[in-house]
């Protein structure tokens, strides 16, 4: 069993000025539905294909569902290109945790992405084994009107091939060792690009502890044609961005795909599309329904 590597919060590149949240627009929270919490997870596409124009369609989605925390990955720093989750935030008036491997100072920087308009209670970071893949582990812990709810962002190995497979086998298993080090008991939203089918054989450690939004929300339709890799992009389905969350403390009740039509320019705003779902806090053991 391999070392969980906490970074301390010290060393982490994270934005701690965050705006009241606003009213929720609709088809954002939906509290009234049953408490709990509204997440996105969306790969960036770093700063290809004009980012100053793309960011605009992308800001003003995220400004319309103002979910309570975002996973982002494929996010650059470079000369003349601004930090995209900070830039995100400073405009969404979220917090953010920004992980990278890259040693900080350096002007270019890539890496995933943690967006919240909630308080922050703990955050931590992690490089995920195998270290010569240069793959991390983003974790905040957020107050849901009360309720602390530990959400993680990653991105998995790209490789399709046997030795991909193994190497996403590995990440997995160092994930969940994480999780358990920092989750402190409460309850576990992972989202990020997992590079594989939820149903994969490499992701079956994680799926054996967690459920999968969008397949949970959508358990009647043929799943198998549904994408987040852009068919604009892609020509075959490939559903491999997901939201998992802890079944026994969470329940999901909607989940769809954002940014799967391109603006009116015929700019899209990624060659994935994001993944946004709702989730709704599960009664405790005994609790009378309402």
């Amino acid at each position: 069993m391999g070392l969980v590597l906490l970074v301390p919060a010290t060393m982490l590149q994270a934005s701690v000025a965050a705006a009241e949240p606003g009213q929720v627009a609709d088809g954002g929270n939906a509290l009234a539905a049953g408490a709990g919490m509204t997440m996105v997870t969306f790969n960036l596409h770093h700063d290809r294909e004009n980012w100053p124009e793309r960011r605009k369609t992308i800001l003003a989605e995220l400004q319309r569902l103002q979910p309570d925390a975002i996973a982002l990955q494929e996010v650059i720093q470079k000369r003349n290109v601004r930090n995209q989750a900070e830039w995100l935030a400073t405009q969404l008036g979220y917090s953010y945790l920004f992980v990278s491997t890259d040693p900080l100072g350096v002007t270019k920087r890539y890496g995933n992405a943690l967006l919240t308009r909630r308080p922050v209670v703990a955050r931590n970071q992690h490089l995920l084994q195998p270290l010569r893949d240069y793959r991390t582990v983003g974790h905040l812990r957020i107050d849901v009107d009360g309720r602390p709810v530990n959400v993680y962002a990653t991105h998995l190995n790209e490789r399709s091939d046997d030795a991909g497979k193994r190497t996403r086998r590995i990440q997995v298993e160092d994930l969940l060792r994480f999780v358990s080090a920092t989750s402190g008991g409460e309850p576990v939203v992972i989202a990020g690009d997992f590079n594989a089918l939820v149903d994969a054989g490499d992701l079956s450690e994680l799926r054996s502890r967690y459920g999968d939004s969008y397949g949970s929300v959508h358990v009647n339709n043929d799943l198998d044609s549904v994408s987040t890799l852009n068919s604009h992009y892609y020509q075959a389905p490939s559903r491999i961005d997901h939201i998992f969350f802890q079944q026994d403390a969470m329940v999901a009740r909607e989940a769809r795909l954002l940014f799967d039509t391109p603006d009116e320019g015929g700019r899209w705003a990624s060659d994935h599309y994001g993944v946004w779902t709702r989730l709704q806090f599960a009664p405790a053991p005994g609790a009378m329904p309402r």
